[in-house]
């Protein structure tokens, strides 16, 4: 391999035609979901705000699902596939011997600049199919929220999107892109919900979570005629869809000539780490690779790291079914940080599976996230390149594990994923490293 050649593209003709379904080779079946001793029926809920669609998908055991054609259309018209990078100037930067190679994903390069848009068009592509006009949800960072305005636009739907006020405050710009797609955004918890208003008469400055913020998007798509709720992680579906991502980077991997020995990402709900990852966790449970997994959090909400083995729901005002999943609670208080997309209770279903076989490991990063954005900081400086917040914390753990392997003087191969840009994001990275 040429020490300059430092890209891995696909062709398009070679976008993956299927979805990986871990589910298929899993020791295993998931727990499946249940109801709460008390109270309506939330199983019995679930088809009045989810599509059929994505319920189909929710409970396949089907190890490969087909991309339709339209959704593969919308992939290439948004930018599939994505290139795979070596990191050169990172490792000179880093003065990492040859036997430690660093790779990175660019899903930064998306059009609204994070790896959401890949389940936000799928999921709008079987709204329209299915007859809704209309998509409501919810948004942390505001990646998914741009993502599903972004997606209902080019399928001709109208969008709603609440929005963790913490973030809402102080990302105009973002906000500013959902509206040129079309969406109606609210500050959450807002006053367009029962439970918003509740929680904003508690304490009317009330910073919101995303937990809350997915409460409202389902009540309101519960009472809007025509509406259909669409989500942006933790379910099954929505990790399904991500998998394209990692089923581009195996094939990348072979034009590199390289194999992987760590995949890293950041996790809150676990989309990007899952879209990422499970396709090589696949190949692991199958015998044909050997791999390992790192998960990147915040102390604010160290689900993998802190959290129980549980049945808990993954809305704060407990309107769906309980999940078998690593939980902090579904009503925790969280500290705020600039990350927002990470900060969540609980981790996806299929994620807490595979965390509870001892195939995935987590670190959890400092509240003030100083180390993690000098880390981005690094990465920056070498590679060009502006992560995320979220995305930060998987380029945070990528050098420390590179610098970690280097000291112990042993062999990695360090790939990981920069879910997202930060251009919209720049306090995230000013307030810590106290930048002008």
């Amino acid at each position: 391999m040429s020490e300059v050649n430092n890209q891995f593209n696909l062709p398009v003709n070679q976008l993956p035609k299927r979805w990986y379904n871990l589910a298929a080779d899993l020791p295993e079946p998931l727990p499946p979901p249940t109801d709460p001793e008390e109270g309506p029926s939330r199983l019995e809920m679930l088809p009045k705000f989810l599509l059929k669609s994505v319920l189909k998908q929710e409970s396949s055991t089907d190890r490969w699902i087909n991309i339709p054609e339209g959704i593969r259309e919308l992939f290439i018209q948004a930018g599939r596939p994505r290139p795979l990078m070596r990191a050169l100037r990172l490792e000179k930067a880093l003065k990492l011997p040859d036997n430690i190679r660093l790779y990175y994903k660019r899903e930064d390069l998306s059009p609204t600049g994070s790896h959401k848009v890949n389940t936000a068009l799928a999921q709008t592509y079987y709204a329209a199919k299915e007859g809704f006009p209309e998509v409501t949800t919810e948004t942390g960072a505001g990646q998914w929220g741009s993502a599903l305005a972004y997606a209902a636009s080019l399928n001709g739907l109208k969008c709603r999107v609440f929005w963790v006020r913490a973030a809402y405050r102080w990302k105009p710009g973002r906000r500013t892109l959902m509206n040129l797609f079309g969406a109606d955004v609210f500050a959450s918890p807002s006053k367009e919900t029962e439970f918003g208003r509740k929680l904003l008469k508690e304490n009317p400055q009330h910073v919101g979570s995303l937990g809350i913020a997915i409460s409202e998007g389902i009540e309101d798509a519960l009472n809007r005629d025509g509406s259909i709720y669409c989500l942006g992680s933790v379910l099954s579906h929505v990790l399904l869809h991500q998998t394209v991502i990692g089923l581009e980077t195996i094939e990348q991997f072979k034009i590199a000539e390289d194999n992987p020995t760590l995949l890293i990402g950041c996790f809150g709900g676990g989309s990007n780490f899952g879209g990422f990852s499970l396709p090589f966790i696949g190949e692991v449970l199958q015998g044909k690779r050997e791999c390992n997994f790192l998960a990147a959090q915040s102390e604010a909400s160290p689900n993998l790291v802190k959290g129980k083995y549980i049945y808990d729901h993954g809305d704060h005002a407990g309107l769906t079914p309980l999940l078998k999943m690593y939980s902090l609670g579904h009503d925790v208080e969280m500290p705020e940080i600039w990350a927002e997309g990470i900060r969540y209770s609980a981790a996806a279903p299929i994620m807490s599976a595979v965390r509870k076989m001892d195939m995935l490991d987590a670190v959890a990063y400092p509240v003030d996230e100083v180390h993690v954005y000098s880390q981005a900081r690094r990465f920056i400086q070498t590679e060009g390149f502006l992560p995320a917040p979220e995305s930060s914390y998987g380029v945070c753990a990528a050098i420390d594990k590179a610098l970690e392997f280097k000291e112990k003087g042993e062999d990695a191969v360090i790939a990981f994923n920069v879910s997202g840009h930060g251009f919209l994001d720049m306090q995230a990275f000013a307030k810590p490293l106290k930048l002008e």
